[in-house]
């Protein structure tokens, strides 16, 4: 198993947290692992994204041109990356920041609508973890267990009491990704 997944949107939705968290979840289950994040010096508000891959083998270079998964979550960044899915790829966005629908009929496209779910529950601040909920719905490259653990490895311990709303979000997650097309 190898997956190079792509996470990609503004800074301040949990880009980044959520490719670390995948990486140590990965980590945890003894999978070969990396984390490569990139954002602009402006961060909240501006774009950022995080390449990572889970490999059961080792893994020659973390710099990809395609992924296997795109999950994007601004309409900048679905302009960027839709075109850099491998052909039978996995594209999953939130509706709420996409405005243009996705173009290619190649891949298998999923919608969550996190942001919704998210502003719905009052738990805005757990709106990368639905999403990171969906995209485990999809492909289950790692459990749940290991995404806990995971993320109390990213978590500074003051925010540990954050752990079961983050758990809760990820469920969600699960619940409410739809298959789009493919």
């Amino acid at each position: 198993m190898k997956q190079e997944i792509i996470i990609a949107g503004f800074g301040g939705q949990g880009v980044l947290s959520m490719g670390k968290i995948l990486a140590y979840s990965g980590l945890m289950e003894g999978k070969e692992v990396t984390w490569m994040p990139s954002y602009g010096p402006e961060q909240r508000g501006g774009t950022a994204n995080v390449t990572v891959i889970i490999s059961d083998d080792r893994i020659s270079s973390p710099v990809l041109n395609e992924y296997d998964i795109a999950v994007i979550l601004n309409q900048p960044s679905m302009d960027k990356f839709e075109s850099k899915v491998k052909a039978g790829g996995i594209l999953i966005y939130d509706s709420y920041g996409i405005h243009k629908p996705v173009q290619r009929t190649d891949l298998r496209v999923c919608r969550i609508d996190a942001m919704d779910a998210a502003t719905e529950l009052n738990m805005q601040k757990t709106f990368n973890m639905i999403v990171l909920g969906g995209l485990l719905k999809i492909v289950p490259m790692v459990t749940l267990d290991s995404v806990l653990a995971g993320l109390k490895k990213a978590l500074p311990e003051r925010h540990y009491g954050l752990i079961p709303a983050n758990e809760a979000a990820i469920k969600k997650g699960m619940e409410i990704i739809l298959m789009v097309s493919g």
